[in-house]
């Protein structure tokens, strides 16, 4: 949900201020004062840190611990990454790699990345700090440690608002922009009957030794419970997981969030029935418990001693506490009493939650707190589509933190992520606060179908934040601006945002998507190949939106559930490819082109001169490829590099409009308008 508009009218007045004003307001002589602060030295503030050093700007990043990742060391307990470190992708090049290198981080180093500490596909935790270490002092990154900062609160003076953060020393540090990078520390916790029996997954041991002829029962079905659940499935009796949803496989879901194969050893060991387990129950509903019947007789003298041992049963089951011991239950309070074959009927010596972690809101005071988010049960703050805080103008979210915008549904929780989110939020505050627009790439329109035929095949930013950050195409007429990872869902803003304007040729919106339809992700029917049904693709594809004004927040809000922009005036879907390289002449080149052809209004093939030669003779406007080659003396297209750079946006010369068809009816018929077609059903019998 968007700001409403009064937030919206004070984030316009206090976006647009000038770079000078913005620097000389919050730049003093002391060290306490900076126009970024930047909360956490973890990986997303380290890549935050990076920009905003090449950008030259006054910034100071505060770390409480004595070294940059510390949550890593800690993290995970069983000292196991799960984030792909592939190294051999028979490619040299570096964007198309970091496709497949999920711990590197962002910079205009070639050989500063992960591969450099740690060749395991699956690397050990200890090496992720070891990287970031190397980050910071190999780009001379301002980090100060020892900073615990406790208090943030919100100023406001005549000047702006600022955000004053107070550390353990009761030192201040006041900044305009601050953006938090604490990440997700805090463990989540449920309270219900004998929630102070369980032990937590930040302090229980993680030697398997300890845990030998134990029965466990573990409360969450997250990758912290599995890591933890197969760490001891060689030396524990059994082992029962409980949460309140199902499993939700990786390889199925397409979130890097849920179970992934490396952890998944216990779903082998329940479905061929070798004493483990998953359950399903809402943990608000249960009661852990011992049984106050200790060192009772079996039927036949055996006697067994029970006690320490702890039940799980019902809330429903237990009765009145309010004289008794809450942690104590009797026979008839245990879920085996009325139901003889409950599945968790049978003590466990040990109950241990894995339940994730959630944002650390308590350090926030008043104005300046994010509000919570209203998905991922409230762990997360709140944030706009560009990452500002919902009611806090100038604090911005950075890294997994800020995965309430793509929760679930996109990679923006992890490294491999937020560091692309992490630099399309520099890009927002180099507008706000320096007024450097959002940087584009100048194409000439007869070159646009392979710069995105190179974006698809190798961009790693909207391969990896899928549905959420996408590539915007300004048509120009003989021209095209090309801007690299807008988030999407903040198509309504983008003028505001990049300080570039659309033009009445329109847009196009180059996203990648999965298929929404729910299917068997191993069949043999799993995948579509037939490029006249591109739209049915199952598999991460690309997918293009073309539309002749921007989508308003109206629109944005009101989309269809699971639809990833507003109805546009024409898409096309390109038909998912086993290798995701997108570079077949038939099933998607040619289509690509038909639909570039009907967004331009004009015949984007390349022509030999005897063909531009013939096209002059009968036609008012030769097919853009001849105006700008052979019409101007030239064998080929009059730009000889593909593209250049634009730093300012404004008009070509006076060709800017040529190519454009306008109504003239000396073009074929298959160039009128796609209106809302599929357009990759179209015929190519011309």
């Amino acid at each position: 949900m968007e700001p409403t508009f009064s937030c919206f009218i004070l984030f316009t007045l206090t976006g647009f201020v000038t770079s000078s004003s913005f620097d000389d307001r919050y730049r003093r002589n002391g060290t306490g004062r900076h126009d970024y602060c930047v909360l956490g030295a973890g990986p997303a503030g380290l890549q935050m840190g990076y920009f905003l050093s090449k950008a030259k700007r006054d910034y100071i990043i505060l770390e409480r611990n004595s070294g940059p990742g510390s949550f890593f060391n800690k993290y995970p307990r069983h000292r196991k990454l799960i984030s792909i470190n592939k190294i051999y992708t028979g490619r040299r090049n570096r964007e198309f790699n970091l496709r497949h290198d999920w711990n590197s981080l962002l910079s205009d180093k070639p050989d500063l990345l992960f591969r450099r500490v740690s060749s395991e596909f699956y690397p050990p935790a200890d090496a992720f700090p070891l990287y970031l270490s190397m980050f910071v002092k190999e780009l001379g990154l301002r980090v100060r440690y020892g900073v615990d900062v406790g208090r943030i609160r919100a100023v406001q003076s005549a000047s702006g608002r600022s955000y004053v953060l107070t550390d353990q020393h009761a030192s201040d540090y006041t900044c305009g922009v601050l953006l938090v990078a604490t990440g997700l520390w805090v463990p989540q916790e449920v309270e219900f009957v004998g929630s102070d029996l369980v032990e937590g997954y930040e302090s229980i041991s993680t030697n398997p030794e300890d845990y030998k002829d134990q029965a466990v029962l573990i409360l969450g079905k997250g990758n912290s419970a599995f890591e933890t659940a197969q760490s001891i499935l060689g030396r524990a009796s059994r082992v029962h997981m409980l949460s309140s949803s199902p499993v939700r496989l990786a390889w199925q879901t397409h979130y890097v969030g849920d179970l992934r194969a490396v952890n998944n050893e216990l779903i082998d060991t329940y479905q061929l029935k070798s004493l483990d387990g998953l359950v399903e129950a809402r943990l608000e509903k249960i009661a852990i418990a011992r049984r106050k019947e200790e060192g009772r007789r079996r039927p036949g003298g055996k006697k067994k001693e029970e006690k320490g041992r702890l039940y799980l049963t019902l809330n429903k089951y237990v009765q009145s506490k309010e004289e008794t011991n809450s942690s104590e239950v009797t026979g008839e309070e245990l879920p085996g009493h009325h139901i003889d074959n409950f599945p968790m009927r049978k003590p466990y010596d040990r109950v241990i939650r894995c339940l994730g972690f959630r944002f650390n809101f308590s350090i926030f005071e008043g104005a300046s707190c994010p509000p919570n988010s209203e998905n991922a049960k409230g762990r997360l703050p709140g944030v706009t589509a560009w990452y500002e805080g919902k009611e806090t103008p100038g604090l911005f979210v950075l890294g997994t933190a800020a995965h309430s915008r793509d929760y679930r549904s996109s990679a923006g929780g992890f490294v491999h992520g937020f560091r692309y989110t992490v630099r399309a939020v520099h890009r927002v505050l180099e507008h706000r606060y320096h007024n450097n627009p959002w940087p584009s790439t100048k194409v000439a329109t007869t070159h646009l179908q392979s710069w995105i035929l190179k974006r698809l095949g190798e961009a790693s930013g909207p391969y990896q934040m899928f549905e959420m950050l996408g590539d915007v195409i300004l048509l120009r007429g003989s021209y095209c601006e090309y801007l690299e990872e807008f988030p999407i869902q903040a198509l309504p803003q983008f003028s505001s945002l990049t300080g570039r304007e659309v033009s009445s040729h329109g847009l196009i919106v180059v996203v990648m998507q999965y298929g929404k339809e729910k299917i068997d992700y191993l069949g043999r029917n799993r995948a579509e190949t037939d490029w006249t049904k591109a739209w049915k693709s199952n598999f991460l594809h690309p997918v293009l939106y073309f539309y002749d004004t921007l989508p308003s927040d109206e629109e944005m809000k009101r989309r269809p559930h699971s639809w990833t922009l507003p109805r546009p005036k024409a898409i096309h879907h390109i038909v998912e490819d086993f290798l995701t390289e997108w570079e077949s002449p038939v099933s998607h080149i040619q289509p690509l082109r038909r639909f570039l052809e009907h967004c331009v209004q004009t015949d984007l093939r390349a022509f030999y001169a005897e063909s531009c030669f013939r096209s002059s003779l009968t036609h008012r406007k030769p097919p853009l490829f001849c105006q700008q080659g052979y019409l101007r003396r030239q064998g080929v297209a009059h730009h000889a590099r593909p593209s250049q750079h634009v730093h300012k946006p404004g008009p070509m010369p006076a060709d800017q409009d040529a190519g454009t068809s306008g109504a003239d009816a000396a073009f074929p018929n298959y160039l009128a308008p796609a209106g809302a077609s599929v357009s990759s059903g179209l015929k190519l019998d011309f």
